[in-house]
């Protein structure tokens, strides 16, 4: 059907679906405007600040702590810092900024990279970045319905905001996030930079940070070996940003959230196959991507506009190995369609299984098989499933292999049963959960994919806004030691309510539902977990390099070191022996010459 006869309908669909979204059509998207972050609910307000001398301070600090906003740091200042570096990478240090009393329009800058050997580097390759606080909670017991009284609250650092400067309140801490990000194309050797600090155009404070670039080249994150799969939610952007759902706006503003995704090494694709696969369980419900429709002589129509934009859009960033549709098995087993002849949208429960599943499913599955051919699209595209039982995948695979065999599948299997699913490509097994090793070995032989994935029922590793911040990391190296291909997390950008200042929900421990902000506003948690990708890729490099010289030595102290982080349970010392294995790569990274040099 032509898809401007269809158009009438997406608008129909999107009405009775995106009530959020409603009265949004005519206005246009502009920058949020500065906030204020809620109030400090805990006793760090209480903190004595009596022996902090007047002016503003600043020291280099941890980046694997997030410091309390109303907490005085009581700390001796470090002015020097020093962060290793391939070229192509971008690493991370942090400072924090504190005083006694309120230091309005304080700005940071840093000067060029400079070398004694070698030419200076821009500049512009380090950002600086304030970081704010969010309102968070407590893992508590995970999963299940939250009532904010009843959780502990507290203001985490996370969000990297992109403003030019920020007024520094009276009796408070704030952080301030650097990034460097290393040309690809600079000679080895070590810079230096200073960071200054000024209020009101003065400079207050300097700090010194020296990057030791190294003479490895990191890939285009495109290349990186790491599988990552970030549930998208194109919804909550509409909401957010206060445009129509799929209208050239909606898009526009989607770029800086899915570019962000990209530059991290985003393989996968999420696209919808019918209303929302996970029953609302989100914000924002998830807007129909492609759009069924039974004519008055009970014909079948699908409309794939959105759909086919979507991809496209997604594959203009950088994402284009997978694209996967959810759900062939919704969690509510619900589906909808245009009656034409009831001039309505109709409801119908389709158990796996029934009569009415199988003729829903197999019509539409052969075409959307049709239609990906003619895209050139079908060879990466998977038929997802989300942690759904035995007997519902049985019946999915099943009907996969009757009507449309030609179809990948993917699986994120929370009852283990990966094993049941051999032509499962793409399969995420819940972190804890039982796995053969030899699975994972004979899957990757085939070119197939294998994942771990955390959500609200796993305490550690994960990315909630109260996490500590290296567990983000700490899930690349997990993937690493295990065997993992990568990992997958839903969600990238569901976001709540109120995401720039509260990141708690109604269902889950805070920040559970988003890793990035609105308006392209990074992360603590991104920025941890692209370091932690980063390095993953570098080992599995370092790794070849080691073997191609039969370098046994250094190659044993090496896995030995990522043995230690092969578990997705939290003990003592995780953090200090996932810095022990990052200081061994940047020891080797030193020694080792690149192939072929």
């Amino acid at each position: 059907m032509p898809k401007t006869t269809l158009y009438s309908t997406i608008t129909l669909v999107c009405i009775l679906l995106c009530s959020n979204h409603q009265g949004l059509a005519q206005q246009r998207f502009t920058p949020a405007p500065p906030f204020t972050e809620m109030a400090d609910p805990t006793k760090d307000t209480l903190s004595d600040w009596s022996n902090v001398e007047e002016g503003l301070h600043a020291s280099f600090v941890s980046i694997d702590k997030r410091y309390p906003k109303s907490l005085n740091p009581n700390l001796t200042a470090q002015r020097a810092a020093t962060v290793y570096a391939w070229k192509g990478e971008q690493v991370s240090a942090q400072f924090i900024l504190w005083t006694s009393a309120a230091a309005p329009h304080v700005t940071v800058s840093a000067d060029d990279l400079k070398s004694t050997t070698s030419k200076s580097i821009p500049g512009d390759v380090v950002q600086t970045r304030f970081v704010r606080y969010v309102m968070t909670d407590e893992f508590a017991s995970g999963c299940g319905y939250r009532k904010p009284a009843d959780f502990k609250a507290s203001l985490s650092a996370d969000m990297l905001d992109n403003l030019k400067s920020y007024d520094l309140e009276a009796k408070k801490v704030r952080p301030v996030w650097v990034t460097v990000k290393v040309p690809n194309d600079v000679t080895g050797g070590n810079y230096h930079t200073t960071l200054s600090i000024h209020q009101n155009g003065i400079v207050k404070e300097q700090l010194q940070l020296t990057v030791i670039v190294q003479n490895h080249v990191l890939p285009p994150a495109s290349q990186w070996s790491y599988h990552l799969d970030q549930w998208q939610h194109p919804s909550a952007v509409a909401r957010v940003n206060k445009v129509k759902m799929w209208s050239d706006a909606h898009f526009e503003t989607l770029k800086p959230t899915m570019m962000q995704l990209a530059a991290a090494g985003q393989k996968v694709i999420t696209a919808t196959l019918n209303k929302d696969p996970w029953n609302v369980q989100t914000y924002d419900p998830y807007a129909d991507m492609i759009i069924w429709k039974k004519g008055k002589d009970g014909s079948w129509s699908y409309d794939y506009s959105v759909f086919d934009r979507w991809v496209t859009f997604m594959m203009g960033l950088g994402i284009s190995k997978e694209i996967n549709c959810y759900s062939l098995l919704p969690w509510n087993n619900e589906v909808h369609y245009f009656d034409e002849g009831k001039n309505q949208l109709v409801n119908v429960t389709a158990k796996p299984g029934t009569a009415i599943f199988e003729a829903l499913w197999s019509s539409f599955l052969k075409d959307f098989s049709k239609h990906l051919r003619v895209r050139g699209w079908l060879k990466i595209t998977n038929i997802a499933m989300d942690e759904r039982s035995r007997e519902e995948m049985d019946a999915a695979v099943a009907l996969l292999e009757k009507v449309t065999p030609e179809f990948n599948i993917a699986f994120a299997d929370n009852h283990k049963s990966y094993q049941r699913y051999p032509k499962s490509i793409d399969i995420s097994v819940a972190a804890g959960d039982p796995f053969d090793q030899q699975d994972l070995i004979a899957r990757r032989k085939k070119g197939y994919v294998t994942t771990f994935y955390v959500c609200c029922s796993d305490e550690f590793p994960n990315q909630f806004t109260f996490s500590d911040p290296a567990e983000s990391t700490y899930m690349a190296w997990y993937a690493l030691a295990a065997g993992f291909d990568g990992a997958l997390r839903w969600a990238f950008n569901s976001w709540v309510l109120d995401p720039l200042r509260d990141s708690r929900f109604r269902t889950w421990p805070a920040g559970d539902t988003y890793i990035v902000y609105p308006q392209g506003r990074s992360s603590i948690r991104y920025e941890r977990m692209l370091e932690g990708i980063q390095d993953y890729t570098k080992v599995n490099m370092l790794i070849k390099m080691l073997e191609e010289s039969n370098d046994q030595l250094n190659l044993t102290k090496l896995n030995a070191k990522i043995a230690k982080l092969n578990t997705a349970k939290r003990y003592a010392d995780w953090n200090k022996d996932l810095n022990d294995a990052k200081n061994f790569v940047n020891e080797l990274s030193q020694e080792i010459r690149p192939s072929g040099k």
